[in-house]
């Protein structure tokens, strides 16, 4: 029975050391790059002034980003501050009346954004230096450029209402790419020398609906007189963030 009970009270006095995770503040600075992939399709069939109208367009973008951030963690709980550009290249399918172009319309993209992020942590420590993390939380980007290249190689600014615009003909505003994310996933804080740590994260990013993309539901719905279009996939992707932080208080 002691053997027993005194097996029980060094696996408990295990598991506390592996879990415990003493509460401190810390913030840091470093950079990030990183993938987006937008895979989707936007379906209508209605008709105007009596006339069917069925449209089937598909649209591919891929994206690379790169930029910086500041983080501020209180251990259960880190906020981050980024800035980042994206370079793009995407590709439209446009079927109008099963009259599907047979050459895609393609070009290049670049953008800027300024992110906020709010992710949960619980930190699991193993050793004297290592303690991983595993993350979940929100970000919100605000748009600071939105740029296309033209055929001809001439760069635009989306939102100058001369080449895109919303159902009732008016420019897109800037705000209108502004956008949300649902992210998960891991980290790794590495004590190098008293207070100073290096810190590795690796996120998915989930994005949910733009504001750009509902107005241009609104304009199919117009377009082509269905009430109820159809828009369906996914924009998503992966990045990566390494740091050096200072860890200023604990308890």
């Amino acid at each position: 029975m002691k053997k027993t009970l005194s097996s029980l009270f060094f696996a408990i006095a295990l598991c506390g050391n592996l879990w415990a995770a003493d509460f401190s503040l810390s913030a840091g600075a470093g950079g990030l790059i990183g993938g987006l992939f937008t895979r989707y399709t936007l379906k209508a069939d209605g008709a105007i002034d009596g006339n069917p109208m069925k449209v089937d367009a598909g649209q591919d973008m891929n994206q690379f980003n790169y930029g910086g951030l500041v983080f501020f963690d209180a251990t259960y709980g880190e906020f981050s501050l980024s800035i980042q550009n994206g370079i793009n290249n995407w590709q439209q399918i446009l079927d109008i009346g099963g009259l599907e172009s047979n050459t895609p319309t393609k070009g290049n993209g670049w953008e800027s954004m300024l992110g906020f992020s709010l992710l949960g942590k619980y930190p699991f420590r193993l050793g004297e230096r290592f303690t991983l993390f595993p993350l979940m939380g929100m970000e919100y980007q605000a748009a600071l450029v939105q740029e296309r290249t033209q055929p001809d190689g001439y760069i635009y600014d989306r939102s100058d209402g001369l080449r895109e615009k919303d159902k009732d003909g008016n420019a897109y505003k800037l705000s209108d790419w502004n956008s949300l994310f649902v992210n998960v996933g891991c980290g790794a804080d590495f004590a190098i020398r008293g207070k100073f740590f290096v810190r590795g994260e690796i996120l998915y990013s989930f994005r949910l609906m733009t504001s750009y993309e509902t107005k241009n539901l609104e304009y199919m719905k117009v377009m082509t007189g269905d009430n109820d279009p159809k828009l369906t996939g996914l924009t998503s992707g992966p990045s990566f963030r390494l740091s050096a932080g200072y860890r200023f208080w604990s308890l």
